[in-house]
């Protein structure tokens, strides 16, 4: 990862690099979703005070990674969305933002973490696969029809049995 790369919590003028990343790349491109709509997302994001992290490069909002603690069954942390931009892609910023959602949950008291992935995006799927999740499930036509979400998981500690 290089070196300036730094994860911090989101404030208000991350608002609009984050609303043009997620606007201008998949799945959300996808479903539809267009700069005014992922602007009011984190618009709410920053009003309901969520957990979301953002990665800089320099002084650049180059990705962001939402998380939920017992968002997922009310029992396990969840990674609602992760995302990093086309010119910091291949850099290891994902992966560490990745690695920071899994020690807040740690932290938190969660055992696993869970997130969806759509069925088309196949670079997300290898990305998971590669950090240690396993796909455990399948959701047809969750977000939008005729796409599925699939469902992966991985567990932070071993349980004792």
């Amino acid at each position: 990862m290089s070196q300036d790369v730094r994860i911090e919590q989101m404030v208000e003028s991350d608002i609009e690099p984050c609303a043009a990343l997620m606007a201008g790349s998949e799945p959300w491109t996808r479903y539809g979703i267009g700069y005014e709509e992922a602007r009011r997302v984190w618009q709410q994001a920053m009003a309901t005070r969520a957990t979301v992290e953002v990665a800089r490069l320099g002084r650049a909002t180059c990705g962001f990674a939402w998380y939920i603690a017992r968002g997922a069954f009310g029992l396990s942390g969840y990674l609602k969305l992760l995302g990093v931009s086309r010119e910091a892609r291949g850099r290891g910023i994902g992966g560490a933002l990745l690695g920071h959602v899994e020690r807040r949950a740690l932290a938190d008291g969660q055992d696993d973490l869970f997130l969806l992935v759509s069925d088309f995006n196949l670079p997300a799927q290898r990305f998971y696969v590669a950090h240690g999740y396993r796909q455990v499930g399948i959701l047809a036509d969750y977000v939008c029809p005729g796409i599925a979400e699939l469902i992966y998981r991985k567990p932070l500690r071993e349980k004792i049995e």
